[in-house]
Formats: C-alpha cells, sequence, structure tokens
C-alpha cells in the first residue's frame, strides 16, 4: 500500500519536503505552515527530524536544502502515488458504464466497437472505431445496451452551425424574412432550433416546428457537439449572445442575414 497515505506523518514530511524543495533556500516555517494546512510548531519539530535524517542542510535562519537523501524520499513517495493513480484510474475506467445504442444484436460479453452516428452513440461491429468495449448485457438493434472495459476515443468532428438571422421585431420581425431562402436552409437539416420570439414565428409560417423550445442556444451547442451540423434561426436581437457562446465553445458557424431584399418587400419600399 502507499506509505504517504497510509502514515500521517510521512504525509506531512513529504509535504514539508517538497515545499522547501520548491522554494528553497529561503522559506519561513509560518508559510509551509500555511500551505500544508498544519502548525508552525509542528512544522518546526519535523524539520529538527529531517535535518538530524540528513534530509535537510540548514543554512542558517529559515535556510534550508533538501539533500540528496531527501529527494530521494520525495522520489520514492511520487513513485508510490503515481503507480497507485494509475490504478485507480484503472480501476474506474473498468467499473464505469455508458449506454449505447445496439447497431445490430448484441449478447452479454460481447466485445463491441462504439462510433457516433447521428449524434448518438453508437455500439456495433469491433473495428469500426478506435473506441472499443465489452457488453454487460442482451439487446437487439436499436435497443440500449450497456458497455463497460471501455478503451479508446470515439472519433467525433463537431459540426457547423449555420444561422439564419431574422430581423428584431423594430424591423418588422418575421414579416420580413426571406421564407424560401429559410424553408431551403431547413430541408435536410437534422435540427432546428428557434432562439427569440420572431425566429419561432419565422419557422412557424413556413411549417417547421423548432427541435426545442427552452434554452435552444444551448441545445444547438450540445448539437455540434455531437457531431450534428444544426441550423439556429435567431432573432437579430439575440444574436450576439449566440455568437459569443458558440465562440467560447470553439464551434465553427456561418451566419445568413434573412431579410428580404426591399425589391422583394412590396408596400414597405
Amino acid at each position: 500500500m502507499v506509505e504517504v497515505l497510509q502514515n500521517k506523518k510521512t504525509a506531512t514530511v513529504f509535504q514539508i519536503l517538497v515545499e522547501i524543495a520548491r522554494n528553497q533556500p529561503n522559506i519561513p516555517q509560518k508559510l509551509i505552515a500555511s500551505k500544508i494546512g498544519v502548525t508552525p510548531q509542528a512544522v518546526s519539530e519535523h524539520i529538527r527530524e529531517l535535518k538530524r535524517k540528513g534530509y535537510l542542510q540548514s543554512q542558517g535562519r529559515s535556510r534550508y536544502r533538501v539533500s540528496q537523501e531527501g529527494v530521494n524520499f520525495i522520489f520514492k513517495m511520487a513513485g508510490e502515488l503515481e503507480e497507485y493513480s494509475a490504478l485507480v484510474a484503472q480501476v474506474v475506467t473498468k467499473i464505469s458504464v455508458v449506454t449505447a445504442l445496439a447497431d445490430g444484436d448484441i449478447t452479454p460479453g460481447q466485445a463491441v466497437g462504439l462510433f457516433m452516428r447521428d449524434g448518438l452513440l453508437y455500439a456495433g461491429v469491433t473495428g469500426k472505431s478506435g473506441a472499443r468495449g465489452v457488453a454487460i448485457s442482451r439487446a437487439r438493434r436499436g435497443e440500449d445496451v450497456g458497455i463497460t472495459n471501455l478503451e479508446g476515443i470515439v472519433a467525433l468532428e463537431p459540426g457547423e452551425i449555420t444561422i439564419a438571422v431574422i430581423p428584431g421585431i423594430e424591423k418588422g420581425g418575421s414579416a420580413m424574412a426571406d421564407r424560401r431562402f429559410l424553408k431551403k436552409l431547413c430541408r435536410g437539416k437534422e435540427m432546428v432550433a428557434a432562439i427569440g420570439l420572431e425566429a419561432f414565428a419565422a419557422l412557424v409560417k413556413i411549417g417547421v416546428e423548432p427541435a426545442c423550445r427552452y434554452a435552444p442556444a444551448q441545445a444547438v451547442v450540445e448539437a455540434a457537439h455531437a457531431g450534428l451540423s444544426p441550423l439556429a434561426v435567431c432573432a437579430a436581437g439575440e444574436l450576439s449572445s449566440l455568437v459569443k457562446k458558440l465562440v467560447e465553445e470553439n464551434l465553427r458557424y456561418l451566419t445568413l442575414d434573412m431579410a428580404r431584399s426591399p425589391a422583394e418587400r412590396g408596400d414597405v419600399l
């Protein structure tokens, strides 16, 4: 077992040596105490013992250097922690379970590959991707199935978001939107979201039901991260906040103005 985790004194000594090594030669005992959460008196006692063991060399008041013996102790404790950390990561990975949709009939214990399709995670024949695991239950095509013993990374390219900007109500709102162009943009899109009431009204006028009415901007972001290329029909007044969110998420986007030209507006001229 890891000594530094079993013994509180060993853990404190390890932390003191690391702090001195990081700041040597000048580091007040009070500063060490505040860094590791013990009293200055406790630090003083440990330092006396460390000097006696030869782990520290004193160079005057509040001036210390970690000796080669002390460095060896630090490496030993750090190595044990690293090995234990690797063990923890391995255990957590093996016990974690993800849910996927079966790409075909799957039996318990079957090795499967994991891949994205239409924004959803699928499990199927091993070899389709670099990510793989083992099924923990039986499932038919299209059913949900638990996958454990995960290895590798699911290949996923974030999608590009098309933003169709609808004029704000002060400029006529949905009545000033190019319906034919908007309808053309909606064709074949995996997801269409309405951001703002002008955008919702514009979609209603062309007979398209938005995929979501609540938190649509976040839904667009999640869809793009899942590999989809959604259409965000966005009121002009909501555009800046949407673009800011996409930039923060490092997502690609294309902005298109849906306002009709003066020649198309007829009586609005």
